[in-house]
């Protein structure tokens, strides 16, 4: 970042202009025009939801898994019935989003027939957050969750040493005629990608995110990303870590963040690894009575924000309203290294 002011200003981007961006970016990568499209679409709807940590930037990340041989380019997904209410899609070792839209629509039409569904995404290369997955889910009236483990990168409770991934959680629910509640959160104490954009930055981080290489409290970015992250809410978070590693893990057959880790053998990609996903039908439960009982939940929300607490995902809702009209503004250093890509140099 040398010989470029801290304090310059961002780089203007429309959305459509972020697209065309990430598609060409992608494109230039080796990805095949189909995974392009996914692949850019998440990474455009975080930019556009504030989670800048899983927005454009991003695009280095992918563009390093594929450099390194992580992720599969033109992988093409495979789609079977393991059983009548579950689907499994095997992505091929590429990038989990296209495996997702290519079940996504047998899990949702198993989820009204049987009122519970559950889609395994196994072999997949995972970089993004999950909400985009559960609320496409929740806009076709579903209440949905989804779990992934990640890179051994986080400490258990009590302990200093890597074990588990990041391992988010996801939920949403329907609320008809408004935007899905939708809440996504590592179990981390941060996102990783909120550290790197500390280390981009040369910025401390707080000095409960993670201990460096000797395992010592520490508020250097660099030392973090190397050493160990830690959960959040002490041996709950790390309760909800294990839980993860399991459920998308040795129950759909795919790998648990350690294997993740050493099946990338120091490339430095995204995790691989698998995903679950469960759909839920309200009417599978509620029948007729369904309009009814999401008033009630309509009623929860109401006394949560009637008293001045907040909602969790308002603030991306409102982000998202505001880069509708105002566009994206991208970090002039973040902009610099993605155009980077385009001219053949390889992504920092």
């Amino acid at each position: 970042m040398t010989g470029h002011p801290a304090d310059e200003p961002p780089v203007a981007l429309s959305i459509g202009e972020a697209r065309d961006l990430a598609r060409r970016v992608l494109g230039a990568c080796g990805l095949a025009s189909d995974h392009a499209a996914a692949v850019a679409e998440t990474m455009v709807r975080g930019e556009r939801d504030g989670c800048t940590s899983h927005g454009l930037y991003r695009l280095l990340v992918a563009a390093r898994s594929v450099e390194q041989g992580v992720a599969v380019p033109d992988a093409v997904p495979q789609v079977t019935e393991p059983a009548p209410a579950l689907v499994r899609v095997d992505g091929g070792g590429g990038f989990a989003q296209l495996p997702f839209e290519r079940g996504m629509p047998l899990l949702v039409a198993k989820a009204r027939r049987y009122g519970i569904a559950a889609l395994a995404l196994n072999n997949a290369v995972h970089f993004a957050a999950l909400w985009p997955e559960v609320e496409a889910l929740a806009e076709e009236g579903l209440v949905a969750l989804a779990f992934t483990p990640s890179h051994a990168w986080v400490a258990p409770e009590g302990g200093t040493q890597p074990v588990f991934g990041t391992n988010p959680i996801a939920f949403a629910w329907p609320r008809p005629g408004r935007a899905p509640f939708v809440f996504d959160f590592a179990t981390s104490a941060v996102a990783r990608g909120e550290i790197e954009l500390h280390r981009r930055a040369g910025k401390p981080v707080p000095p409960d995110w993670g201990y460096d290489p000797q395992g010592q409290p520490s508020t250097d970015a660099e030392a973090v990303l190397a050493g160990a992250m830690r959960t959040f809410g002490a041996h709950k978070g790390s309760a909800l870590a294990a839980m993860v590693e399991l459920i998308a893990g040795p129950l759909i057959g795919d790998m648990t963040s350690a294997e993740s880790m050493a099946a990338d053998e120091g490339r430095g990609g995204s995790p691989i690894g698998g995903e679950l996903i469960l759909a839920i039908d309200p009417a599978g439960f509620l029948g007729a009575g369904v309009s009814d009982h999401l008033a009630r939940a309509e009623a929860m929300f109401a006394a949560i924000e009637q008293q001045g607490a907040r909602l969790p995902g308002t603030r991306r809702l409102a982000a998202r309203a505001r880069s509708d009209t105002q566009g994206l503004a991208i970090p002039a250093q973040v902009h610099r290294d993605i155009m980077q890509i385009l001219e053949g140099r390889p992504p920092k």
